[in-house]
């Protein structure tokens, strides 16, 4: 396991080429809002019980895809949603949204969300118990739901451990264009620091602002908030 790595693999999850959608109700969605968005890259549906998603014909396994998809949109439960981490990467695949609940926040999942991480190898993944990644500048939405943001060329990112208040704020008619929507759950893998490097480095970004609950590395975040300060790009 390398953090180079993790980090490349980050950017792939935020600047996909291709993207797999894994699940039933909330994949479909994720297919449907990231059309909506005009995103111009490749799409790949995966379910052993349905022949198409939003229109896009299924695949019965990951492992049927044509290469490793630099994203993924895991709808699945939690244990399938471990299962799928460890396929993806052993796949080479880039990144994930482990949308899933019932991991550490729980009582009984840290010994799942242990298993999670022991799993991801190099992959970068978003989660688990969150909603996704909304990268407009990209046309991009691994996001399981309504939201009000639009494409833009640049503007601020948010990170949030609440979907809820991700959503909320892409509805906002005020303010900066929002270019960039993180919910970042429980931190299991890739954690707010990672984030905070990544957008950094990307001159269309011109801000960043958090809502966090907790910061499990302080030492890192502070490295991490000092090279957004190297960069120009405000917290």
């Amino acid at each position: 396991m390398g953090e180079f790595a993790r980090r490349r693999n980050l950017e792939r999850l935020l600047r996909p080429k291709s993207i797999a959608v894994v699940g039933g109700r909330f994949a479909e969605e994720v297919i449907r809002q990231t059309r909506r968005l005009g995103f111009p890259g490749r799409i790949w549906a995966v379910n052993p019980k349905r022949e198409s998603l939003a229109g896009v014909p299924c695949l019965p396994r990951l492992e049927d895809a044509p290469e490793p998809p630099d994203a993924v949109f895991l709808g699945v439960g939690r244990e399938a949603t471990v299962e799928a981490v460890g396929v993806l990467g052993r796949m080479g695949a880039g990144g994930v949204v482990a949308y899933a609940s019932g991991f550490a926040e729980v009582s009984d999942g840290a010994e799942l969300e242990q298993r999670l991480k022991e799993m991801a190898g190099d992959l970068a993944v978003l989660g688990p118990n969150c909603y996704g990644v909304l990268n407009l500048m990209e046309r991009l939405a691994l996001w399981p739901d309504e939201h009000g943001a639009k494409p833009v060329e640049r503007g601020v990112a948010l990170i949030t451990q609440s979907g809820n208040i991700g959503i909320t704020l892409t509805m906002q008619a005020r303010a900066l264009p929002i270019a960039c929507v993180l919910s970042i759950g429980n931190q299991a893998v890739v954690r707010v620091h990672d984030v905070l490097e990544v957008l950094a480095e990307d001159p269309r970004i011109g801000g960043i602002g958090l809502y966090l609950e907790g910061i499990p590395d302080l030492a890192a975040f502070a490295r991490a908030a000092l090279a957004c300060a190297d960069k120009g790009v405000p917290l």
